[in-house]
């Protein structure tokens, strides 16, 4: 920014014509840039990030369902840097092993400055919980809190659809 002689500011690169910009319908006024587009290196923030082992413990009986919440889980917007915040739950039904909480907890942190989008956080947290549990079957939901007025909630599955693969 630099100043007039009236001591009004002016952006780097706008025209000096001692005439004020008004504000358009979406109350753009010339001095702001244009926000950016959603690229695809935007989805897939985060994807190949190098996350930690979950553990597993031997499971000793079948037939049942155990269900984790995370309430202050935590990521980054990878596109304007802003953090999110929301509520994970993990329910699954073990086969022959189990998630140690300590470990995946640990996983969930690993998360904290990571920018990545809230529906690839679910998906990425159920294909790591499958690969090293391997549950019989499972669900991970992603309660996400309101930022701008909107909030999400998505939800992933596995067994997944056999038609739906990933891009």
């Amino acid at each position: 920014m630099h100043e007039r002689a009236s001591g009004a500011r002016v952006a780097p690169g706008a025209r000096a014509t001692g005439r004020r910009r008004s504000a358009g319908r979406n109350g753009y006024n010339g001095f702001m840039p244009k926000p950016r587009r959603y690229t695809p290196e935007h989805a897939a923030a985060g994807l190949d990030a190098k996350f930690p082992e979950i553990e597993t413990w031997p499971n000793q009986f079948p037939g049942y369902e155990i269900v984790i919440d995370d309430p202050e889980f935590t990521s980054v917007c990878p596109k304007t840097g802003l953090p999110d915040f929301g509520v994970i739950t993990l329910r699954y039904q073990p086969d022959k092993a189990c998630l140690e909480l300590k470990s995946y907890k640990e996983y969930l942190q690993s998360y904290r400055t990571l920018g990545i989008f809230q529906e690839n956080v679910v998906n990425q947290v159920l294909e790591d919980v499958v690969r090293w549990a391997k549950p019989v079957w499972a669900e991970v939901k992603g309660d996400f809190r309101p930022r701008g007025g909107i909030s999400t909630t998505v939800v992933a599955r596995w067994p997944r659809a056999k038609n739906l693969r990933r891009p």
